[in-house]
């Protein structure tokens, strides 16, 4: 071992080790997709069109618009037009929930959690701001999708 071994977490390195691989983009999202397909099916009407996307990480403009300066502090982010800031005319876009591969690594690491369950959190988490929900209101529907 070198000296920046004493520096290096050996269980979450285990952890991944675990796991195989670190999932690729692609497994990210659908994981998100599965995520979002096992909410309460009354909450996902209301949502319409959800596209999920994975990405290593934000890309400048998205953090310095955030005010972030580490891009490992952002795990995920909701783009569109939230359902309570929407007129009538407004269009009908698809709505977007970034997954942001890295920093979910990182903090599942961390947490020592099940991955699919952090990505149901993150989803849930971002989805919910679509419609300005409390995190009591999030927890609520993260508990309806166990």
């Amino acid at each position: 071992m070198t000296d920046d071994s004493a520096n290096s977490h050996p269980d979450d390195l285990d952890t991944l080790r675990d796991f195989g691989a670190p999932p690729s983009l692609g497994e990210i999202e659908e994981m998100g997709r599965r995520a979002y397909d096992a909410l309460p099916a009354a909450f996902r009407a209301r949502c319409g069109p959800v596209a999920i996307r994975a990405l290593d990480f934000a890309d400048a403009e998205t953090l310095a618009e955030m005010e972030i300066d580490d891009p490992f502090e952002l795990a995920g982010l909701y783009r569109g037009v939230p359902l309570t800031e929407r007129g009538h005319d407004d269009p009908t876009g698809i709505d977007l929930v970034f997954l942001y591969r890295r920093a979910i690594l990182d903090w599942w690491v961390e947490e020592e959690m099940d991955l699919e369950d952090l990505i149901r959190h993150l989803v849930v988490h971002e989805i919910g701001h679509h419609f300005g929900f409390s995190d009591e209101e999030m927890e609520a529907i993260e508990d309806q999708a166990d």
